[in-house]
């Protein structure tokens, strides 16, 4: 490729756009296809497409599927039969049903396919919530979907992006490192083997990200292209290139945002109640800049485990602290403050549920974190709007893929890529 040219990919298990929008952001991508299943995700991604993107409403819609990649066969060739239609008609474009993601991509060249199928099934914690360690999830698999769609497309190389509790998942006894292995070398392509895939474990706040979150990423490159320099040793050392020290604070990311306090009295606003209200003006704002609405009591758990500092107290302090209060009996702690002079810990989806394992670090505003700060500690940038329920807000945010390490990855790929 000459460096004039845009390098092409599709996204796949695209979420609300983190991958993407890193790939994006680095001026050297374009962006043929994205595809979720949850629409909450999509409606949020094809926003962020029309609005910064610069694409048409039409195209926007178009180029975002909503739909399961599980139906492989009907997302690559369209021609969706009665049962697809009747679930994903309504939301997606006609072009994408009759023809595909063939019709998407047109006379292009995919270059590139990026993507993370969903992690419960390979996260430790998942797994120690389920009966049967998730070894019945059907999620286990979602990476044969993936092959599917890099199988017909042949791209050069491909990003597969997931938690590093993959590394030791064995759904029906046999490691998924090892059927992922298989699946792509019987396939044509060539990724770190099994037991070295540890090595591949990259830490987001070397790339600058706020936030100390470990992911596996996996690059596959096809094994007939020829070029000394296309190898995955070549990549992974153009990876690490990229990557600061010392790493980004938490203050860094949020402490500029306006303050929140807690109010003296519970109000209403478009059919929500309030516990905090700005301690400058009467709107919050920037957008998402919203906290959740939490009781007195808790307010006084949060100001007093920040003032106490009991993130730095022995664990058994801890869970006392908790059950004490609550008068329950649990043997883990529940609690846990972010800290203003270091990267956050992983931001998680169960932010949607609550966010006790993330209260804000300045014992006044006593609050757990808003969606927004979520989202500036996952590094989206400033003006991506979450524009669905704060649940589903914190969800895809917690799902995403930190948009400053995928844009520093994608930067390393490309210099690879247009010296073939």
């Amino acid at each position: 490729m000459t460096n004039n040219d845009k390098i092409t990919f599709i996204d796949l298990f695209s979420g609300c756009g983190g991958l993407s929008e890193g790939f994006l952001q680095s001026g050297k991508y374009d962006a043929l296809a994205h595809v979720e299943w949850e629409l909450p995700m999509v409606n949020t991604l094809r926003n962020r497409v029309e609005t910064h993107w610069e694409h048409s409403k039409e195209e926007a819609n178009r180029r975002v599927v909503h739909f399961d990649i599980q139906k492989s066969t009907e997302l690559i060739h369209g021609g969706w039969d009665e049962e697809t239609l009747a679930s994903y008609q309504k939301t997606n474009h006609p072009d994408v049903i009759k023809n595909g993601l063939k019709g998407l991509v047109g006379n292009k060249k995919v270059n590139i396919i990026i993507g993370g199928p969903p992690c419960q099934a390979y996260s430790i914690a998942g797994r120690a919530q389920d009966k049967n360690s998730m070894k019945d999830d059907y999620r286990n698999f979602l990476f044969e979907s993936f092959i599917k769609v890099v199988d017909h497309f042949q791209p050069e190389l491909f990003v597969f992006e997931n938690v590093p509790g993959m590394l030791s998942a064995s759904p029906g006894g046999v490691k998924v490192t090892q059927r992922i292995y298989k699946s792509f070398s019987d396939h044509g392509y060539e990724i770190v083997e099994p037991d070295k895939l540890k090595s591949v474990i990259q830490v987001a706040s070397d790339f600058g990200v706020p936030q100390k979150r470990k992911r596996v990423i996996i690059i596959g490159i096809r094994k007939n292209i020829k070029s000394s320099n296309f190898n995955l040793d070549s990549i992974y050392s153009e990876i690490n290139k990229t990557k600061i020290s010392p790493p980004k604070t938490l203050f860094e990311a949020i402490g500029h945002l306006p303050k929140l306090k807690p109010s003296k009295v519970v109000f209403k606003s478009d059919g929500r109640k309030y516990s905090h209200s700005p301690v400058t003006g009467k709107e919050f704002s920037p957008v998402n800049h919203e906290p959740r609405y939490h009781n007195n009591r808790d307010i006084k758990i949060f100001k007093d485990w920040v003032s106490n500092n009991m993130n730095e107290s022995k664990m058994n302090d801890k869970i006392l602290f908790y059950n004490n209060l609550l008068g329950k009996k649990t043997k883990h702690s529940k609690y846990r403050s972010l800290n203003w002079d270091k990267p956050s810990q992983t931001i998680v989806a169960h932010l949607n549920k609550d966010g006790l394992m993330f209260i804000h670090p300045d014992s006044d505003q006593a609050r757990t974190i808003t969606v927004k700060e979520a989202a500036l500690i996952q590094s989206f940038p400033n003006d991506f709007v979450f524009i669905e329920k704060m649940g589903y807000n914190y969800k895809m945010i917690g799902n995403a893929v930190p948009p400053l390490m995928a844009k520093k990855i994608s930067e390393a790929i490309a210099n690879i890529i247009n010296s073939l």
